[in-house]
């Protein structure tokens, strides 16, 4: 089995593209980098929007939390507490639920936040652009607004999985003012966000910083922001991130900050605390995605092969460090209310995935290639990139040569989620709290949404899929509800529509002179509101 050196001497031969030289630290170019009352942070990679209601990548809504509270935000047990809903009362069939929204809130504008609002954002924008959003509010068909501080959510069926999605870093509430009669995924507002949180986006210089500023007219006064600044910069090199935190220059890191190895080490380091536990309610599930619009890929002895080829535990062990784990299915194996044993494995054998090419009529030509294929690895960090390298090296073993396109964000999402001009990536997904939330998106017939990142980029289809990923999201009985999930990863494994590969972890940074983070499951995906000086 090839080892860790072997691996990385051969990927430092075969890299996809360029190094990108590091920034400058302490520069005029930082905004404020020496004042005590600005928090200093990075985020990777740089998305192409900071609205997560419509961008949900990691980097977006990391910093856009900050910028939108939701209609609730979550305790350390992951209990919905109020935030823009003051109250609820949910009616005896769980088909109705009223929100009684806090008067006292007001968009950065300074316009004031209202039921129309809700009722704009839900029925306008999440229902039909978030790529999550058709799953976990299929069933909503309504949102009544009675007055301006009173929104009811009327349900066709009851949806249990509802409240893991109302906080803002999901289901985000837009100003309706400023986004009606637009198209929300490309209104210009999406780089510059006008929200009601805690902070206000103040500027975004591409390719280095954003900066929000302390939200003065906050509405809640009992957790006022202790910062005045946040800077999050945009550092491409690990090298000069491992550097910014080592010497103090950055002390906020929240996913993807530094290569595993250098993590490893941070973790014995006193100067800094590093926890995966606030990223235990996003469940990351990495794959390998076949575009089934390409010929050879409808052939299911080639999706099969391919999976046969790839040694996801040498992939766990080697490129991950161990810090993930083999991914079973679409659910992660720990979440034991959905995730269904017992579902077909593609074990590592490259003898029969080179029978199944053979079967499939691709043969090895006198090169000794048997097909020719893309991939391109999701820019949001070397670990991607790695992870591609590593299986390009294994698929050639079986005579099929892969080569590595690199993007950088921008040109990822239009490649893969709007021009599906690509044969294969390496991405991940958040499964959520609730497969409904998560997991339905990659397989879902609906899901199929030109433009709309992080949804259904194969292009899967069937009415065998679609018949479980209905059942399950109108269906809201856990035991009535449970064999259309084990449905879904059933026929998820055996049509392989994508490689799952591993359950991975994330991990948040911060130095141990800052204190105040969130300690729920999301708490990466919480604002930075109460983090103050430990």
């Amino acid at each position: 089995m090839i080892t860790r050196r072997q691996f990385f001497q051969m990927a430092a031969a075969a890299a996809v593209g360029p190094v990108v030289p590091g920034v400058a630290f302490a520069s005029e170019a930082t905004p404020n980098a020496a004042q005590s009352d600005v928090l200093q942070a990075v985020i990777v990679p740089e998305p192409a929007g900071w609205v997560a209601g419509l961008n949900i990548s990691n980097p977006a809504v990391i910093v856009s939390v900050n910028l939108f509270d939701g209609l609730v935000t979550y305790d350390d047990a992951f209990r919905p507490v109020p935030q823009l809903a003051q109250s609820w009362d949910e009616s005896a069939d769980r088909k109705t639920i009223t929100f009684h929204l806090r008067h006292d809130v007001k968009w950065h504008d300074g316009k004031p936040f209202t039921s129309a609002d809700v009722q704009y954002s839900l029925m306008e924008v999440t229902k039909h652009f978030h790529p999550r959003g058709n799953a976990t509010f299929a069933t909503l068909d309504a949102v009544d607004t009675p007055d301006d501080h009173t929104a009811v959510f009327r349900f066709s069926s009851p949806v249990p999985a509802v409240w893991s999605a109302l906080g803002g870093y999901e289901t985000q509430i837009l100003p309706k003012h400023l986004y009606a009669g637009s198209q929300p995924l490309t209104n210009p507002l999406n780089a510059h966000p006008v929200g009601n949180g805690p902070y206000v986006f103040k500027d975004w210089v591409r390719g280095n910083y954003v900066v929000l500023e302390r939200n003065p007219d906050y509405w809640d006064k009992a957790n006022q922001p202790h910062f005045a600044r946040i800077v999050f910069r945009i550092i491409p090199d690990q090298g000069a991130r491992l550097t910014a935190l080592q010497s103090g220059e950055l002390r906020y890191a929240p996913t993807d900050a530094v290569a595993l190895p250098d993590l490893v080490r941070l973790r014995s380091d006193s100067r800094f605390v590093v926890s995966s536990h606030v990223f235990d309610g996003i469940a990351p599930i990495s794959f390998l995605d076949f575009n089934l619009r390409r010929k050879p890929f409808q052939d299911l002895r080639v999706r099969q092969a391919i999976a046969h080829a790839i040694n996801r535990d040498a992939l766990a062990k080697i490129v991950w460090y161990g810090l993930a784990k083999t991914a079973q299915g679409p659910i992660p194996s720990y979440q034991t209310r959905f995730f269904k044993p017992g579902l077909p494995q593609y074990d590592y054998d490259p003898a029969r995935a080179e029978a199944l090419l053979d079967a499939a009529g691709l043969r090895r030509g006198a090169d000794g290639v048997r097909l020719r294929i893309n991939n391109l690895p999701l820019p949001f960090g070397n670990q991607y990139v790695l992870t591609a390298q590593f299986i390009q090296a294994q698929l050639r073993h079986i005579g099929v040569e892969m080569s590595l396109v690199p993007t950088d964000v921008p040109t990822f999402n239009r490649r893969v989620y709007a021009d599906y001009d690509f044969d294969t990536t390496i991405n991940w997904y958040s499964a959520f709290a609730d497969p409904q939330l998560g997991v339905t998106r990659r397989y879902w017939t609906k899901a199929i949404k030109p433009g709309s990142t992080s949804s259904n980029a194969t292009g899967y289809s069937t009415p065998e899929m679609d018949r479980a990923i209905e059942g399950l999201v109108s269906v809201s009985d856990p035991v009535a509800r449970k064999p259309f999930i084990d449905q879904l990863q059933q026929i998820a494994q055996e049509q392989v529509p994508s490689v799952n590969l591993l359950e991975l972890h994330f991990y948040a940074i911060h130095a141990t002179s800052i204190g105040g983070f969130s300690n729920s499951p999301m708490g990466a995906y919480s604002s930075l509101a109460s983090v103050r000086e430990a």
